[in-house]
């Protein structure tokens, strides 16, 4: 066993400890137990960046767990009980600072897959040793003592951190096997902290990719979206298409690599669609958005199934954004998304050229209202969506494009104020149709209100007695 290194060599480590986490380390230390922060707690500390989740291993039967924590957290929950781990909620003081802190308690274990189950087997351990090895990088292999604040690091995590490089406790193939999870989370820490993974752990994720399988798609999903959430997400989704590990988890992304755009740029659909995710992310207002940051990232995936060569020469794909939208929807719904995110994406994808026929703005304000009704509660993000998808080199292009939006914006700007187009409705309601056409429910109702909306779109708002009139010379015609 390698050996263990101390709190001395590490003064950060136990100076950066919440107090919250030398309290409850002195309830365990009073039950006769050992616990230690751990994992990603540690490095976050190292880094100065750790949050109010908090992660402990201990040497304490769950049960155990249980009777130390229930008098002293303020609420307590046992949904991962059967994988060894209690959760806690406690508010506490940071210095002057009182945080509420979610705590995860977990028994020295060891997990690992069989080569068919989605499901991990766990087994209890003895020492913090044990514990560590199993871990998925070094980095997160690291633990501190509490309270006496020992810091253990017996798989060289602190050089590895300070290096900002993701290496493996033992081989990387032996951590893969045993969790091929592993695999979707070096890319995801590798996107969220900056770091490089070791070139070992590249091979083995390229050897291995095929494991992946066995893991659920729920699992994967929330390893994405974390993925995809994280300040340099290129970084991460790069690293999944070069494995071949995106081939399995978001094929329609590795397939951008074969497709050039249509104007023959320097750059293939899969550079442009990461750039455009990065273009968006930089036009968030109010943190990330998982939404609009999928919407970014597969709005062209539609492209490979609708490439055609033309006759002069150039490339086509139309149609992209119909065929991507469909793509997207069954991508994420194997992915296991709430059916609100696959609609909303899908439709973001569906509408992302839709601008385009704005020319130089010849749209009508009937095809300007249309624009936003088809948009709903997604034409901010459309918005966001269709700026970031340029990504010309030509100056004088993009800033064409850029003035073309922004006289759109304020088109829509202006419609919204004079006619409140975030709720676009006919002048006349389902009750006031049936009074005016003397008519009971039924699918006649329907007819009239979609033709009184189509003259709502088209012309805008009416008075009262032109809209009566306007519905009783179309149900003259249906007579």
């Amino acid at each position: 066993m390698p050996n263990v290194n101390h709190a001395a060599q590490t003064p950060r480590a136990h100076h950066q400890v919440a107090p919250v986490a030398e309290e409850l380390g002195r309830r365990f230390r009073d039950a006769g137990f050992r616990l230690a922060l751990v994992g990603g707690s540690v490095r976050d500390t190292l880094l100065g960046r750790l949050g109010n989740d908090l992660d402990f291993t201990t040497d304490a039967r769950p049960e155990q767990v249980l009777k130390i924590l229930r008098p002293w957290a303020d609420s307590l929950w046992e949904v991962g009980i059967a994988f060894g781990t209690v959760g806690a909620m406690k508010d506490a003081l940071d210095g002057d600072v009182e945080r509420s802190f979610q705590i995860e308690v977990t028994t020295y274990r060891s997990e690992a897959y069989d080569r068919t189950s989605r499901k991990p087997e766990v087994s209890y351990g003895d020492t913090i040793e044990e514990d560590l090895v199993r871990r998925d990088f070094t980095v997160n292999a690291m633990a501190v003592a509490l309270p006496e604040g020992d810091f253990v690091d017996p798989y060289g995590g602190l050089d590895d951190l300070a290096a900002r490089v993701l290496r493996t406790p033992g081989t990387p193939e032996a951590s893969f096997s045993d969790d091929p999870l592993r695999m979707l989370r070096a890319a995801r820490f590798s996107a969220q902290l900056d770091f490089e993974v070791a070139p070992e752990v590249v091979a083995a994720m390229s050897a291995m990719a095929d494991r992946i399988a066995i893991v659920s798609a729920e699992r994967i999903r929330d390893e994405l979206n974390k993925l995809i959430l994280s300040e340099h997400p290129r970084k991460g989704l790069r690293l999944l298409v070069d494995t071949g590990l995106a081939d399995r988890v978001l094929p329609e992304l590795s397939a951008l690599r074969l497709e050039r755009d249509e104007h023959f740029r320097h750059k293939d659909v899969y550079e442009h669609s990461l750039t455009v995710l990065e273009q968006a992310i930089d036009l968030e207002t109010d943190g990330p958005d998982l939404v609009l940051r999928l919407a970014a990232l597969l709005h062209d995936i539609g492209k490979p199934k609708t490439r055609r060569f033309e006759t002069d020469g150039r490339v086509s794909f139309h149609h992209h954004e119909v065929v991507g939208a469909k793509l997207t929807k069954a991508r994420l719904t194997q992915l296991k998304y709430s059916n609100d995110l696959v609609k909303d994406v899908s439709r973001l994808v569906e509408l992302h050229l839709r601008f385009h026929g704005y020319g130089s703005g010849e749209w009508t304000d009937s095809a300007v209202r249309r624009y936003v009704r088809d948009a709903g509660p997604q034409l901010s993000r459309l918005h966001k969506l269709t700026r970031s998808d340029c990504t010309t080199r030509n100056k004088r292009k993009a800033a064409a494009l850029s003035r073309t939006y922004d006289a759109l914006e304020a088109r829509i700007a202006e419609l919204q104020e004079r006619e409140e187009l975030d709720a676009i409705r006919p002048d006349l309601d389902g009750n006031r149709i049936m009074s005016v056409l003397g008519i009971p429910p039924g699918p006649q109702v329907g007819k009239a209100y979609q033709h009184m909306l189509e003259l709502r779109l088209e012309n805008g708002p009416m008075s009262d007695d032109e809209a009566v009139a306007a519905l009783q010379d179309w149900w003259a015609g249906q007579q």
